[in-house]
């Protein structure tokens, strides 16, 4: 992403109207979850604290850790031991963007047991952990990167662990890379029969905007969507309103920082609205 990222995180740069980590923060919102982890390097995070906040505003609550360097996707658990304190979890990558109902992802979390990730079809399955299938539609591995993919369901970078996953974490094993894989930690509940592939249908749109190409792709998705529906994605303040995680008046104050511009005027008029659910 250079020279784009040089002095800024990708996850900072803009997905249409909003900064890109709105979008999975929206995301882990939408299935109720509340206490989240922002892991970002040390030069980094203060932006995100600038940005986000406590998360008061918006009913949740946002804590930061740093990781010094990359180690891998997987040793954000080892980042976040405390605040995981042996709950089950859910890991979200910054740069993913998910649009279409979240009852797949509420549904995984009802899981008392193992791990659940997720299957998407794609055109270029070699840019991703792949999943291979038997006839039965058993999961047979997860495959990172392969040159010939064996499916082309990727796994898209959102992954659900019970309260074991620090202790597996743990005992993995950095790979050629000197990283944390996190491929081996889903083969490693796998191999213990517990690993849950939930695939993701015509339903669901999944975007990975980790290149320039890709984040072009995610502003036109999500700039066409806004413009026909008059509805917008990735707006933490209207959904922790629709969750029920701030009244009408937080939401009031919440649009009051935004002044006339569209997004304030937008806030304004889900306040506005008439007061029917909307499903989320």
């Amino acid at each position: 992403m250079y020279p784009m990222t040089r002095v800024c995180s990708k996850q900072l740069l803009p997905i249409y109207d909003k900064p890109m980590v709105y979008y999975p923060i929206s995301t882990l919102m939408l299935a109720g979850i509340r206490d989240i982890l922002i892991i970002s390097t040390p030069q980094d995070l203060p932006r995100f604290r600038d940005l986000l906040g406590d998360g008061e505003r918006i009913g949740v609550n946002f804590e930061y850790a740093e990781q010094a360097e990359p180690k891998g996707i997987a040793q954000a658990f080892l980042i976040g031991a405390d605040f995981i304190a042996g709950s089950p979890t859910v890991l979200i990558l910054g740069d993913n963007l998910f649009y279409g109902r979240m009852d797949f992802l509420r549904d995984s979390l009802k899981s008392a047991e193992g791990a659940t990730v997720f299957g998407y079809p794609v055109h270029d399955p070699e840019r991703y952990g792949v999943v291979d299938f038997d006839s039965s539609g058993r999961v047979l591995s997860i495959e990172e990167k392969p040159a010939k993919p064996k499916s082309r369901y990727a796994v898209p970078g959102l992954y659900c662990y019970d309260e074991r996953v620090l202790e597996f974490v743990q005992g993995l094993k950095p790979s050629a890379r000197g990283e944390l894989e996190i491929t081996d930690l889903n083969n490693l509940y796998l191999e213990m029969g517990e690993l849950r592939v939930e695939l993701l249908g015509r339903g669901m749109a999944w975007l990975d905007t980790g290149t320039p190409q890709s984040m072009l792709e995610a502003c036109s998705f999500v700039a066409s969507i806004e413009s026909r529906q008059g509805m917008k994605i990735g707006c933490l303040e209207e959904v922790a309103y629709r969750m029920g995680f701030i009244n009408q008046d937080a939401l009031i104050r919440c649009a009051a920082e935004f002044g006339e511009n569209d997004y304030g005027r937008y806030l304004r008029d889900v306040v506005n609205e008439d007061p029917a659910p909307l499903r989320l």
